[in-house]
């Protein structure tokens, strides 16, 4: 009953909303033909999808609003090749076919995001309401992007500055029944001919989440507040954007407990709905500048782009006297830099080079430590080139990459925690790719890539426990950098009735970096050649933590998959569309319980069907109704090594969602979407669920924490403009 009241007044208050924007339009036909006309980031500075050689997927902010996530992650994992590492519902990290952590780097608005995106047990530090777009970059990325774009680059792009005497204000607001997420986001701004300003504040709030199995799941509630502004400048010789943003996120950490007699979660606090947080928790602080600027220059363009970012992450823990006291606390500086030129017509090649990079320095600043205090400095040359040859789009570049790496000695009661040492880390990443158009409907694909990524802080130099992660971790400061070779197919096809998107891949990466529990026994066999030299024993705080003993550890492997996505509309309102995703990742020449990859996500099939009520009406518009299907397949084809991974069987989970714009005069007032996930309350564990490890339960027999049950969501939306 609770529920429905909420849902009741968000109803009440959406009819009652006045507004002035107009409406919006739906045309099916046009929007997948205008599709293979977007222009996407990713290749020599702009180009058009339909040119690209690469797979790129994109989602528009109509489609993020008819979607319900709690996380932004969350809200795009169900794209052909994107998954999520998840750690109940407030934290996820993003997986591109099998690759994620720092095989994926995050791009905000041109910078790259530098939020200690090692970890586990955090987030990405974007405000999803500012999100206009995204788009997926699959597969090596590394020629514009540097080392860690190894499996792809997930760019989130806010709304652009529009120039012209006007004053606009927009109001959003959801709920959800599974976990009592409640967000809302109040966003103004304003321009004339030369000059454009905007600002928005984001709020979240989400009590424990409730699985079918577990019930409540303690310590998965967390906050979320996010503040943005832009200050944008137009003038003859180009523009200038200056960009700031805060994000803070306050998430409770599942550790799992279990009542020994009754099998029950084991919680801190009283009240099983809280929104407060409870012990152990984290505050997570990312702070960003950004200067964007470009300038007409010679018949091209030259961009530079300077920012700074400041993350700060503190693990809150019960100490002696029950009081919350921080453990970990991790302060990271970042400076992005990124010089490039851009010539768009030199005599029909469109060529670009720049020089980009970063500069960190982090330290910690609590009384427990995971990984060393280190300086980075990062710097990559590169250039690309494109031309249109009739039917043939040709593309491609080269890049040479330097990374210094300082970690510095700390010695904790007597005891040397971390050592003094420095690495100097260098690749070279080529790319070059065809697109060929026989017809005005299809395009045929190829593309050929060299990967770079160094090793991060963590696999190098890491020594201490992963709170949140049960789990005792050791880096090797001796690992090599991971290199990847990889072949990507596909083909696209878009007609009046049909669009099809294929892309196929194989991918041999050399030294691929990864953690595995170590045995017992400390004399146990290495895995492979590659990880012959690394240290296998077991550390003294073992004893003392009584945690899992995990260490990096490398091996060459192959990875070999690729995406299907079909949408068939053989009448103008009724879409039926489904995607299927498969990844296989293998580890060369080891044992058979040391065959795959950790964390490699099944086989996955998704279906939808969706009618479209009405088009360009005066007051009901834009309404649809749909149904859909997640299959996912089992997971049998795990790392079974010293029980670093089991198997996940699989299940298939139901949804549904209807929308409408109510008008006035087909100017939109109020925007309404209902969805309802995970329709028949199915019980089910991902197999890429950290949660899926906790302790087993001593009555039912069944390990870990199950994912969320039902969840229904109501989203308004409210625009104003003058």
């Amino acid at each position: 009953m609770r529920h429905l009241i909420h849902l009741a007044v968000f109803s009440l208050t959406a009819l009652s909303a006045a507004a002035q924007q107009p409406a919006d339009s739906s045309d099916l036909f046009f929007r997948h033909l205008s599709l293979r006309e977007v222009v996407v980031t990713g290749s020599t500075g702009q180009t058009k999808l339909k040119h690209t050689s690469i797979p790129i997927s994109i989602l528009s902010q109509r489609d993020l609003r008819q979607l319900a996530f709690t996380n932004l992650i969350d809200g795009i994992a169900r794209q052909p090749g994107l998954s999520q590492i998840t750690t109940g519902g407030g934290i996820a990290k993003p997986v591109i076919r099998g690759l994620g952590y720092n095989r994926i780097i995050v791009v905000n608005d041109g910078i790259r995001q530098e939020g200690q995106q090692w970890g586990d047990e955090h987030g990405i530090e974007i405000d999803e309401h500012s999100v206009q777009s995204v788009q997926i970059l699959k597969g090596p990325a590394s020629l514009l992007y540097g080392s860690d774009a190894l499996g792809g680059v997930l760019l989130f792009n806010s709304a652009p500055p529009a120039f012209g005497e006007k004053l606009y204000a927009n109001a959003a607001t959801e709920y959800q029944t599974n976990n009592g997420l409640f967000a809302y986001t109040l966003n103004a701004g304003g321009s004339s001919n030369s000059l454009a300003w905007d600002l928005r504040y984001s709020d979240k709030m989400a009590h424990a989440y409730k699985s079918p199995v577990d019930g409540y799941v303690p310590n998965t509630q967390f906050r979320q507040r996010a503040l943005n502004g832009l200050l944008a400048l137009r003038q003859q010789w180009g523009f200038s954007r200056l960009r700031l943003s805060y994000f803070h996120l306050t998430p409770s950490i599942a550790e799992g407990e279990r009542d020994p007699l009754t099998g029950r979660l084991l919680r801190s606090y009283n009240k099983t709905t809280t929104y407060g947080h409870a012990l152990p928790y984290q505050q997570v602080y990312h702070y960003k500048a950004a200067l964007d600027n470009m300038v007409y220059l010679g018949g091209g363009t030259l961009n530079i782009l300077a920012a700074y970012q400041q993350n700060r992450r503190k693990e809150y823990e019960e100490d002696d006297d029950g009081r919350a006291a921080c453990g970990l606390h991790f302060l990271l500086h970042t400076v992005n830099y990124d010089v490039r030129y851009t010539r768009t017509n030199a005599n029909g090649w469109k060529l670009s080079a720049g020089i980009n990079g970063m500069v960190q320095r982090s330290s910690n600043k609590g009384d427990e430590y995971l990984i060393p205090a280190y300086r980075l400095f990062d710097i990559g040359l590169f250039a690309t080139a494109e031309k249109t040859f009739g039917c043939f789009d040709l593309n491609g570049g080269v890049r040479y990459d330097t990374r210094w790496l300082h970690s510095y000695a700390l010695t904790d009661e007597g005891e040397q925690r971390f050592t003094d040492f420095a690495r100097r880390l260098h690749g070279l990443t080529a790319s070059i790719g065809t697109a060929y158009h026989p017809s005005d409907h299809l395009t045929l694909k190829a593309n050929l890539s060299r990967g770079f990524r160094a090793p991060n802080m963590s696999e190098l130099g890491s020594n201490g426990v992963h709170e949140g992660t049960l789990r005792f971790e050791e880096g090797n400061h001796r690992l090599r950098p991971e290199y990847s070779h990889q072949l990507d197919l596909g083909l696209d096809y878009a007609d009046r009735w049909l669009s099809l998107q294929v892309s196929l891949f194989a991918n041999r990466i050399d030294n691929y970096i990864y953690l595995q529990r170590e045995h017992d026994d400390a004399t146990h066999p290495s895995p492979s050649p590659s990880a012959a030299a690394m240290p296998r024993s077991r550390h003294p705080h073992d004893d003392d933590t009584g945690l899992l003993h995990y260490c990096y550890t490398a091996g060459d492997a192959t990875m070999m998959g690729g995406e299907i996505a079909a949408d068939f509309h053989p009448i103008h309102s009724l879409h039926l569309g489904s995607t299927l995703s498969y990844v296989s990742a293998r580890q060369m020449h080891s044992r058979r319980d040391q065959r795959y990859l950790p964390f490699i996500p099944p086989l996955r099939w998704t279906t939808d069907i969706k009618y479209e009520i009405s088009h360009d009406q005066p007051v009901w518009n834009n309404a649809y109704v749909a149904f859909g299907m997640d299959c996912y397949a089992r997971q049998d084809r795990f790392m079974a090594a010293y029980a670093t991974e089991t198997a996940t069987p699989g299940y298939t989970l139901f949804h549904c969602s209807a929308g409408i714009d109510i008008c006035r005069r087909y100017e939109r007032v109020v925007s309404i979407v209902l969805t309802a996930d995970n329709l028949f309350n199915k019980a089910c564990q991902s197999h890429l669920s950290r949660l899926k490890y906790a302790e087993p339960n001593p009555i039912s027999g069944h390990t870990g924490i199950y994912n969320m049950g039902r969840n229904i969501t109501c989203k308004l939306v409210v625009p104003v403009s003058f």
